[in-house]
């Protein structure tokens, strides 16, 4: 992690001046992208008819984990065995690239993607993949103020069995910032919608807490919310700064099992939970 902090901050040097970005495509607005279909919907959020609950039986399973761009080649075996038995899994750092297209293409998952911007025609940002499709699926986009590349968020809303609405987020936080205004302004933008929220939680992904004042803001936030943090019984997580950068928290469910085993498929080690609905 110390090694990309370094990287990053070469590639300010050589792109920053004169707000040149060479191969960088940065979207104008949030957008919605079927990643299997290759569509990009010029709206904000994505409104389907789902056919059936994203659980199976009261039971859910979710995966959260930045997948590094997949540039381990391990990175597809290693995604189907940690969700293997996931209803949902929520991916920073995608990459659209033709291997990852084809891996979707031929699995059975409901892909949707908020693009964070495209380099050499190649798209990244978040992502969603479910077992059933999503009631509606907004993107978000909050830029890096010093690289000027934004990071993106997804908030859905799935259905449950027991008639409650799911309402999930997937964020990668703003990272190069030593300030906190930027950074706290990315969770703002969520608080309405999740402030609404009637029924069940999940916050995740990979949220950069290298810092305790950046802990503080997420904290702050989760506290209003009435979030709590799933209790991992392995915590493998990547720390920088002896702060853990990965995340999970919800409301309005059982937890029953979570972990984040160790992979060298990525530079974060997931996060694996199985959660039960109340009745």
């Amino acid at each position: 992690m110390l090694k990309r902090l370094l990287v990053v901050f070469v590639l300010i040097l050589l792109f920053a001046g004169g707000g040149t970005y060479y191969s960088f495509d940065i979207p104008e607005q949030a957008q919605v992208t079927d990643a299997v279909e290759g569509r990009s919907y010029s709206i904000h959020c994505l409104d389907v008819k789902p056919k059936a609950a994203i659980d199976r039986n009261g039971v859910l399973q979710v995966t959260v984990w930045n997948i590094y761009k997949q540039q381990r080649d391990n990175w597809q075996s290693a995604l189907e065995t940690f969700s293997a038995e996931s209803d949902l899994v929520l991916i920073q750092e995608a990459k659209l690239s033709e291997s990852f297209s084809n891996y979707l293409a031929q699995s059975p998952w409901q892909v949707t993607m908020a693009n964070a911007f495209a380099f050499l025609d190649t798209p990244a940002g978040v992502m969603n993949l479910s077992r059933q499709e999503a009631a509606q699926t907004c993107a978000y986009l909050a830029v890096e103020p010093w690289l000027r590349i934004p990071k993106s968020a997804l908030l859905a809303r799935y259905p449950l069995s027991n008639g409650q609405q799911l309402t999930v987020v997937n964020l990668h936080g703003i990272n190069f910032a030593w300030g906190l205004e930027e950074y706290r302004a990315q969770f703002e933008a969520l608080s309405e919608q999740l402030n609404e929220a009637q029924g069940p939680i999940l916050l995740a992904g990979d949220f950069n807490t290298w810092r305790e004042e950046r802990m503080a803001v997420v904290n702050h936030f989760i506290a209003q919310l009435g979030l709590h943090e799933a209790t991992l019984e392995k915590d493998l997580r990547t720390r920088v700064l002896g702060w853990p950068l990965d995340h999970l928290f919800y409301r309005g469910m059982v937890l029953e099992t979570a972990e984040a085993p160790a992979t060298d498929a990525s530079d974060h080690h997931p996060i694996i939970a199985r959660f039960r609905l109340t009745k």
